[in-house]
C-alpha cells in the first residue's frame, strides 16, 4: 500500500512535470488581439492623429525585427529605416520562442508609448501567467530576449525628435492674414504638432520629399478658383444633408470621420466623444486583410509592419504641407462670406486644411495593402461597427482609399484640391515606399 502511495506521487510529480513543459502556441490571432489592445488604450487616452501612427509603427517593427532572425523569407528592416541598427541575436538557445518573444516586444514596446500603462500591463500579465504556467523556461527566454530587443529599439525610437517637440513654442495664429488657419468650433483648440515635420521619417528622405502642389491662390472673388472650391462645399453640404437620413454621402462622411476628440455641447455642459484615428482605421483593414487570408504569424506582422510604417511617413509628410501653406478651413470662410449659421456634417479638426490628412494617408495605406494582398482585393470593412456605424463594403484598397478621400468634402472639413491632391501625395510616397523597401524575398 505504501508503495503504491509512493508511486501515485512520483506520477503526480511527473504529470505537473509535463504540464509546465506546454509548447506555448502563438497565432496571429494573439497578435491581432495585442494590436487592438493599443488602439484600445489610444482612443481611452486621446493620442493625436500623428502621435497614434508613431505608436503603431514602433512596437511592429520591433516584433517583425525578432522574426526575421530565423525567417529566411523577410529581410531586417535594419540599415534600410533611418538609423536602424540590427537588433541584438538571441542567445544560442533552443528556449526561445521568435513568435513569442515578438509578441512580448511588440506588447513591451507598446506601453511605453502610451499613457495608461495599467491598461496594457493588465493585459500582459494575463498572458504572462499564462504562458508560463505552460512552459516556464521557454517563456522566461523568450521573455529576456523580447525585452533586450524592446530597450534596443526604444532606444532607437528616443532618437525621433519626437521628445523634443513636445517642447517646441505653440502654433501662432496668424489672425491678419484672411488667408490662414484659425481655430474652429465648438472648442477652438490650438493647431496641433506643428513641428510634426521634425520628426525624423522613416523610408522617405525628408518631410518635404513629397511636398504637393499648392492650393489655389487664395481669393474670395467670385470668380476666383478658390471661392468656388469653398462654394462648392457649401453647396455639396446643403445637397446632401437635404436628403435626410438617406444620404449616401452623409453615410461616407460619418464613417470615415475618425476624429479621435469630438466636442459635443449640451447647454454648459461640454464632453467628448472618442474616436480611433485615420491610421488606426487603416490598421483595422489590415487586421481584416489578414484574417481573410489566413495569414500565418510572420505574415500578420509584416503587414502591420509595412503599414504602419507607410501611415507613419504619411502622417509626417502631410502634417509638413499643412503648416507651410496654414490654409484657412471651409468652416471659417463659409460662415464669415456665405452663411453665418452654417455648420458641416463633421466637426472640423483642429489643424490647418491642406492637405487632406485621410487622403494622404489613405493613399499610403492603399498601396502598401494592395502590394501585400494584390489588387482588387474585396473585402467588408467592419473597423467602426464598435463606433456605432454599419459595414462598408469595397472592391478594393484603392476604392476605399478614393472614397476616404472624398469624405472630407462631404463632411465640409476640406476643399477638392486638398482631397485630389491629397491622395496623389499618398499614393506617390506609398509607392516610393513600397518601393525602396525589401522586406520581402
Amino acid at each position: 500500500m505504501k508503495n503504491r502511495g509512493i508511486l501515485m506521487f512520483l506520477l503526480l510529480v511527473l504529470l505537473v512535470a509535463c504540464t509546465k513543459n506546454e509548447s506555448i502556441e502563438i497565432s496571429p490571432e494573439d497578435y491581432h488581439a495585442s494590436v487592438d489592445k493599443v488602439t484600445e488604450v489610444m482612443v481611452h487616452d486621446i493620442f493625436s492623429p500623428p502621435v497614434a501612427s508613431r505608436i503603431f509603427a514602433y512596437p511592429n517593427i520591433a516584433a517583425y525585427e525578432i522574426l526575421v532572425q530565423e525567417n529566411s523569407g523577410h529581410n531586417s528592416l535594419a540599415g534600410q529605416l533611418r538609423e536602424l541598427t540590427p537588433i541584438p541575436t538571441p542567445v544560442e538557445s533552443a528556449d526561445v520562442d521568435t513568435k513569442l518573444a515578438a509578441l512580448i516586444a511588440h506588447i513591451d514596446v507598446s506601453r511605453r508609448l502610451i499613457f495608461s500603462e495599467d491598461k496594457i500591463k493588465v493585459f500582459r500579465d494575463s498572458l504572462y501567467t499564462e504562458w508560463e504556467e505552460k512552459n516556464p523556461k521557454v517563456f522566461q527566454a523568450s521573455k529576456d530576449y523580447a525585452l533586450q530587443v524592446a530597450e534596443h529599439i526604444v532606444a532607437w525610437m528616443d532618437g525621433d525628435n519626437y521628445k523634443q517637440t513636445r517642447t517646441m513654442p505653440k502654433f501662432t495664429v496668424d489672425s491678419d492674414n484672411p488667408s490662414r488657419w484659425q481655430p474652429t468650433p465648438p472648442a477652438y483648440m490650438n493647431g496641433i504638432e506643428p513641428h510634426w515635420n521634425k520628426i525624423r521619417p522613416f523610408v522617405i528622405d525628408s518631410a518635404s520629399q513629397f511636398k504637393p502642389a499648392g492650393p489655389p491662390p487664395f481669393s474670395m472673388e467670385e470668380d476666383s478658383d478658390f471661392y468656388k472650391e469653398v462654394k462648392e462645399v457649401y453647396d455639396i453640404s446643403n445637397e446632401i444633408t437635404a436628403k435626410g437620413d438617406e444620404s449616401e454621402e452623409v453615410a461616407i462622411a460619418q464613417f470615415w470621420d475618425c476624429n479621435p476628440y469630438v466636442s459635443v455641447t449640451r447647454g454648459h455642459l461640454m464632453f467628448a466623444t472618442k474616436k480611433i484615428t485615420p491610421g488606426a482605421h487603416w490598421i483595422g483593414i489590415t487586421k481584416i486583410a489578414s484574417r481573410q487570408t489566413d495569414a500565418d504569424f510572420a505574415k500578420t506582422v509584416y503587414a502591420y509592419t509595412k503599414t504602419s510604417i507607410a501611415i507613419a511617413d504619411a502622417f509626417i509628410s502631410c502634417w509638413d504641407e499643412k503648416y507651410r501653406s496654414n490654409l484657412i478651413r471651409p468652416e471659417t470662410l463659409i460662415n464669415e462670406h456665405i452663411d453665418d449659421s452654417w455648420e458641416p456634417v463633421l466637426q472640423t479638426p483642429p489643424f490647418p486644411e491642406y492637405t487632406s490628412g485621410h487622403s494622404v494617408v489613405s493613399g499610403a495605406a492603399a498601396v502598401a495593402l494592395t502590394d501585400i494582398f494584390g489588387e482588387n482585393f474585396a473585402f467588408d470593412d467592419d473597423t467602426e461597427v464598435p463606433y456605432g456605424l454599419p459595414v462598408r463594403s469595397f472592391k478594393s484598397f484603392r476604392q476605399a482609399a478614393d472614397e476616404a478621400a472624398i469624405s472630407r468634402m462631404y463632411g465640409g472639413i476640406h476643399y477638392r484640391a486638398a482631397v485630389e491632391i491629397g491622395v496623389k501625395q499618398g499614393r506617390d510616397l506609398g509607392k516610393f515606399i513600397v518601393e525602396n523597401l525589401n522586406m520581402h524575398n
